[in-house]
């Protein structure tokens, strides 16, 4: 033991520090940033899977894979706030990547700083920082992808079943997470290329079958691990569902550089701007540094990094930034390479760029942490995460004002109509209304221009009625009194810049409103929040 700790030493202090530093970029100020559609959808099903054993797969009915939400859903009534509790757990997935990370650059490259830069890199880079800090799926899948690319390599190297077993798991964990999992598979025989080669043919031959064999139990594994779903009534969707974002296969005869073109380069300004591009330059030094020391993982790691990018550029009908998540440890574990070199000159232009990498991810996490708002996200995810419907802005503060009025008299039933059925709004506020008793959320449509008749109904019966609803899809242009309804509170978003302005025909900042159903036009009196 004490041999281990001194020749850990140097590990032993700063892998802690990496981890602590990680943790506080993850978890600090969580609520910074409003809850996003697909939060609301998967808090609010793991919400659901926890108290109706029936609706276990429930996610199968969207299409999408249920073992984030099946996890969730143990801990989701554990914490006062459900987001909360999502995001606390894309928090420690995004740990567990960078735990995998950094043994998954100890195999490749056999160097313990290395892998504490790797470790480093990962974990302030704000492309992972900003996403392991929200709900959502990709956390996991990227931890998925480390951890079988990790085990595929232990298992080609030591040839050992039992590690093709655990690949297995990992591979059916990813499977069961999200689609693209489908990468990992298609990618996982590349590992054969860090297998010990012997030179004579036959035993060329043999090593192969072997490893083909142990590979066959991983994929075994995997796919039975999958056909879990089968159990659901909807894993058919999950298939017609992906081809909602998919391109069929014949689109790479018919016109293959579109989208592949806008989306590859759509692809590396999000590496660009969020990676950021410091740890892109580093990436392809280090590729080109190792291509004769470290030929074999050098290919390994850029096949694991360019194949999903070009997939998804080329196949994909819509793509956003958190959909190549699960590239960013890889990129972090190639750039890491790049330090292996020991020539003076070499060495001082890679500290140079390691300084401004820490420098700008220094500045884009203190945002990311403190104003979401000015943190430069590119164009796209600014849109969505800040500024748009899709944006929760204010709903947290409209299930407070809530849960005010129902202190005040419980006997009373309040009932809440949000714009749409599913998404941001109503999920995002029953997320949030879950478990008050005599309080109802439903939806009453998109593009309202009058009080939709369920809501009118229930101010007949004698309840409290509310309408929750974005001013863009508010399209009644006269005064809200005219329809009955008051102006309790308005939620104002990140302001659009001023280059969209003027194409957005509801304004240049998207306003989140409460209204109240009243018996008659009173005075409108605005509370801004």
């Amino acid at each position: 033991m004490i041999q281990f700790l001194k020749n850990n030493k140097f590990v032993l202090i700063f892998l802690p520090l990496i981890l602590l530093l990680a943790i506080f970029l993850r978890i600090y100020h969580l609520n910074s940033l409003p809850v996003f559609a697909d939060e609301a959808i998967y808090v609010r099903w793991s919400q659901i899977m926890s108290v109706e054993p029936t609706l276990r797969f429930l996610p199968l009915s969207d299409g999408k894979q249920p073992l984030y939400m099946w996890i969730l859903m143990l801990f989701v009534r554990k914490i006062s706030d459900p987001l909360i509790t999502g995001r606390l757990l894309s928090m420690l997935s995004g740990i567990t990547t960078l735990v995998g990370l950094f043994f998954l650059t100890l195999t490749l490259f056999k160097s313990k700083t290395l892998s504490l830069i790797s470790s480093f890199l990962y974990a302030i880079s704000p492309y992972s920082v900003f996403f392991d800090r929200m709900a959502l799926t990709d956390s996991m899948l990227a931890t998925t992808c480390i951890w079988t690319l990790l085990l595929a390599i232990l298992t080609a190297k030591t040839k050992r079943i039992d590690l093709a077993i655990f690949t297995g798991f990992a591979l059916g964990a990813s499977f069961l997470t999200k689609s693209p999992s489908v990468f990992f598979a298609y990618l996982l025989p590349t590992t054969f290329l860090l297998a010990d080669w012997p030179k004579d043919f036959k035993q060329k031959i043999y090593l192969f079958i072997r490893l083909s064999l142990l590979f066959l139990i991983s994929y075994t594994i995997a796919f039975a691990l999958q056909s879990i779903m089968r159990l659901g009534p909807n894993y058919s969707l999950i298939a017609s569902r992906n081809q909602d974002y998919v391109l069929p296969l014949s689109h790479i005869f018919k016109n293959p550089l579109d989208p592949f073109i806008p989306y590859f380069d759509r692809i590396f300004e999000w590496l660009r701007i969020m990676g950021p591009s410091a740890l892109i330059i580093l990436a392809i030094v280090g590729s080109f540094l190792n291509l004769r020391k470290n030929l074999k993982e050098t290919i390994l790691l850029s096949l694991w990094i360019m194949v999903p990018i070009a997939l998804e550029a080329e196949f994909a009908k819509v793509i956003t930034a958190r959909y190549v998540l699960f590239t960013v440890p890889i990129f972090a574990s190639l750039a890491s390479s790049s330090f292996i070199f020991k020539t003076k000159a070499i060495k001082v232009c890679l500290y140079l760029m390691f300084a401004i990498f820490i420098i700008q991810s220094s500045i884009f996490d203190f945002l990311l942490l403190t104003n979401v708002k000015a943190a430069p996200l590119p164009r796209s995810e600014r849109s969505g995460y800040l500024e748009e419907w899709t944006a929760g802005t204010g709903i947290r503060q409209v299930s407070e004002y809530l849960k005010k009025e129902h202190a005040k008299d419980p006997n009373i039933k309040i009932v809440a109509g949000t714009e749409g059925f599913f998404g941001t709004l109503p999920d995002g506020l029953q997320m949030y209304m879950e478990g008050t008793p005599n309080v109802v959320i439903i939806g009453v449509g998109l593009s309202i221009k009058e009080v939709p008749e369920s809501l009118k109904q229930s101010f007949d019966y004698g309840n409290k009625t509310y309408l929750v609803i974005n001013d863009s899809r508010f399209l009644y242009k006269g005064d809200p009194q005219d329809l009955g309804l008051k102006l309790i509170a308005s939620f104002e978003k990140a302001a659009r810049p001023d280059f969209v302005k003027e194409y957005w025909q509801h304004g240049p900042v998207e306003h989140l409103l409460l209204f109240q159903v009243i018996k008659k036009p009173i005075i409108l009196k605005s509370i801004q929040n």
